[in-house]
């Protein structure tokens, strides 16, 4: 059994109307007409987006890798899900020479994962490199203070702002970005409070 760490996101063990699941699943479905070639899912949890993306873009996609650095929830994923385009590996998204061992990706997705990293820098140089030229980027993360600010979760290291968060993305070659308040991911409206951002930059 899975630990619980208040943040994780396990379809099987959740109410399906669970507001966290839903938005999880809402980014997932959101980033499926991207997808081609070979993926990523870097920081996938569970799996269960990793495995959603095979089912749903099977005649599109090459294979979907699932990377996490918590080797209890890999092992749960590959019991939970199989899809013979899909694997499931344990790695750490900072780790300098991640490139040599994956590969590089035409597509990845990688949700709610910047703000629990303290080596960002790092997260960001292993997103450029392992995406090939014209590849595609799908990110996200929650906004609050700033960074470096303290913020009332946990297992965040900080929440930036909008601001901050579109200036993450400068050194790719086109950047469009979404917002996202429930399950409506959309561009800004004015006066619309989200609290969360969706990147998607082409290299």
């Amino acid at each position: 059994m899975v630990e619980d760490t208040g943040e994780r996101v396990i379809p099987e063990f959740m109410d399906p109307l669970n507001t966290l699941l839903l938005e999880h699943i809402a980014r997932y479905q959101f980033s499926l007409p991207y997808m081609n070639g070979r993926v990523l899912d870097l920081s996938c949890g569970s799996g269960y987006g990793t495995h959603l993306i095979a089912k749903r873009c099977k005649s599109k996609i090459d294979e979907i890798i699932g990377v996490d650095i918590d080797e209890e929830i890999i092992d749960y994923a590959k019991g939970k899900y199989f899809h013979p385009k899909s694997s499931f590996v344990v790695e750490d998204a900072v780790q300098p020479h991640l490139v040599k061992t994956l590969g590089t990706f035409d597509v990845i997705v990688s949700f709610e994962t910047y703000e629990h990293i303290e080596e960002e820098e790092c997260l960001l140089r292993n997103y450029y490199d392992l995406l090939k030229p014209g590849g595609t980027l799908i990110l996200s993360t929650p906004f609050g203070e700033g960074k470096g600010m303290e913020c009332k979760y946990p297992f965040h290291v900080h929440q930036i702002t909008p601001e901050e968060f579109r200036g993450l993305f400068r050194h790719y070659s086109n950047r469009q970005f979404f917002y996202q308040n429930g399950v409506l991911i959309e561009p800004p409206r004015p006066d619309v409070y989200y609290p969360l951002g969706v990147a998607v930059c082409k290299k």
